[in-house]
């Protein structure tokens, strides 16, 4: 429960800035004050493109996995190719 106030003073320019990333981050302008304040992670908000992106990167990932697994015995330089790349498309991931 939040029962205490505090004011600071700052431009209008800040003052836009902060509104901005606040709602790039779907915060009020005071839970990204406070959570800028506390140091706590502030990660923003995907947009529907960038969610459609990821579930269609996570679907070749498991493809290429399953892909892997079917050549595993018949062709193991193939093999490690194909994971290596389901690897690469995993650290994107990771990035999202």
């Amino acid at each position: 429960m939040k029962n205490y106030k505090i004011e600071f003073r700052c431009s209008l320019y800040e003052k836009k800035l902060l509104k901005v990333k606040a709602k790039k981050a779907g915060l009020s302008l005071s839970e990204f004050c406070r959570k800028s304040a506390n140091e706590k992670e502030i990660s923003e908000r995907l947009t529907d493109e960038q969610i459609s992106l990821y579930k269609m990167l996570v679907q070749y990932h498991n493809n290429f996995k399953s892909i892997g697994n079917l050549i595993k015995n018949k062709h193991p330089d193939l093999y490690q190719k194909v994971y290596q790349t389901a690897d690469e498309i995993k650290n994107h991931l990771k990035k999202f």
